[in-house]
């Protein structure tokens, strides 16, 4: 009783500090009886560290809770603090249940008429007919506060990566269905799918901080049945949402500034920054370091801002501009996906300005892989290259290229060998190699270790003309 008294003290000490929250889960262990251990991961952002909210249990069954919370990251100046809850849930049953924050209130001067905060998150964890496995949700995560000058255009890209491959969409909340209180948007922004914030130039009387109230949800690619611990099946359509998960945080329309191009005022990122979107393999137990570089010619880079799980660490890099992102998963976290979003921040003082949103997604695996060669800028997106922390894995099977034996078989008319096949052959697997090699120095382009990967296509270059 006591520490409830004095959250709400911390609580009501600070009028207008609320920035926003999100929530997401995760299915761990389901028992022979049917109860189910669930992972939920929220982010909650004041303007101290010490405040603090609790979510409460509103519908369905939401069993008993276990919860783990520390910072995230803080903005340099106080301006706000992110924290991560990591709640436990043992519930006796699959059946949706729905956990609700209340509470009051946003930061002051916020723009579209928000006061008193609100979220709600439904929580469906109900064996899928198409995976075989427990519904998961979307996955995402957002900072507490995203500047843009009134006079540049800006999109801002969130994160909606759907674990079970679903199709995933945002849309700003509903008033009457108590997903925020009241759930005004802002005039400033327009969405588009899966999940665009767009921002159009606008006068200085628009100018401050508005609170964005987002619902992010996903729907099966085809029609699915969701069966519950009891045997009892219901039916979902592409129509119908299967999870329900709050995405909120304060968009600032700053003054405007002279230059909108990235790389002037506004920081631009460089190589090795991975490209929005990414996907990342972190093996449990080792650190991944994720290198982070801009630049901004008339203003100074101060810092990097970033929204990810517990114990991330940022550190400055080796050159100005550049900054490191670490972080260690542990063998609870293996199997599951991590967003980290992040945006580097630069000032001319009072100003501050803020580069485009970029978000990754991490997926936490038992060992490392074999073969890598250092990322790209952006990436590239072919099937057989992914991305791990700051390289690429690239597997590539030389025995495929290698197959010429049916072309080097082939006969004359007067049943001899004919050579033609083989030259045939030779030439098609020189013309592989070669875009091996090519492809090698595209894929690690300005880093040493490109030339191992060129040296090893020659070799198979040399071998095959022999």
């Amino acid at each position: 009783m006591y520490l409830s008294l004095l959250l709400l003290q911390v609580c009501s000490s600070q009028a207008s500090h609320f920035f926003g929250t999100m929530m997401t889960f995760n299915p761990k262990n389901i028992t022979a009886d049917g109860a189910v251990t669930v992972v939920l991961r929220y982010k909650l952002s004041f303007r101290s560290c010490t405040d603090a909210d609790t979510w409460d249990c509103v519908s369905g069954d939401c069993g008993t809770e276990s919860l783990a919370l520390d910072t995230v990251d803080k903005e340099s100046s106080g301006e706000w603090c992110q924290v991560e809850g990591v709640m436990i849930r043992q519930v006796s049953t699959n059946a949706p249940f729905q956990l609700r924050l209340d509470g009051g209130d946003w930061i002051g001067n916020i723009q579209n008429g928000v006061s008193n905060w609100r979220a709600l998150t439904l929580v469906d964890l109900r064996i899928r007919s198409d995976t075989d496995r427990a519904n998961r949700s979307p996955q995402t995560t957002i900072l507490p506060a995203l500047r843009v000058p009134s006079n540049c255009q800006r999109d801002f890209n969130l994160l909606a990566f759907d674990p079970d491959g679903d199709t995933v969409k945002c849309r700003y909340g509903n008033t009457a269905e108590d997903e925020c209180s009241p759930c005004t948007p802002p005039s400033v922004l327009s969405i588009s799918q899966p999940c665009t914030l767009s921002f159009h130039t606008t006068s200085s009387s628009n100018e401050g901080p508005y609170a964005v109230q987002l619902v992010l949800e996903d729907f099966p690619n085809q029609a699915i049945s969701l069966t519950q611990t009891n045997g009892l099946e219901t039916r979902r359509t592409t129509d119908d949402a299967l999870s329900k998960l709050p995405v909120q945080f304060v968009v600032k329309v700053d003054p405007a500034v002279t230059s909108c191009t990235e790389g002037h005022y506004l920081p631009k990122f460089l190589p090795p920054t991975p490209a929005d979107r990414a996907h990342l393999y972190a093996p449990v137990n080792e650190s991944l370091e994720i290198t982070i570089n801009a630049e901004a010619t008339n203003s100074q880079v101060s810092e990097i801002l970033y929204s990810a799980p517990q114990n991330t660490v940022s550190q400055p890099g080796s050159v100005a501009g550049q900054f490191i992102l670490s972080w260690t998963p542990s063998e609870e976290e293996e199997g599951e996906d991590h967003p980290i979003c992040f945006v580097v921040q630069a000032v001319n003082d009072p100003n501050k300005y803020h580069s485009e949103l970029r978000c990754v997604i991490v997926s936490v695996i038992s060992q490392s892989t074999t073969t890598a060669l250092p990322s790209t800028f952006p990436p590239i997106t072919t099937a057989d290259i992914t991305t791990r922390a700051n390289t690429t894995q690239v597997d590539v099977n030389i025995a495929e290229v290698n197959n010429t034996k049916g072309l080097d078989e082939s006969r004359g008319p007067d049943g001899k060998n004919s050579n033609v096949g083989k030259i045939v052959g030779i030439v098609f697997a020189i013309g592989i190699a070669i875009a091996l090699v090519v492809g090698g120095v595209l894929a690690a382009r300005n880093h040493a270790r490109t030339q191992s990967a060129v040296q090893q296509a020659r070799q198979e270059l040399q071998r095959l003309r022999a």
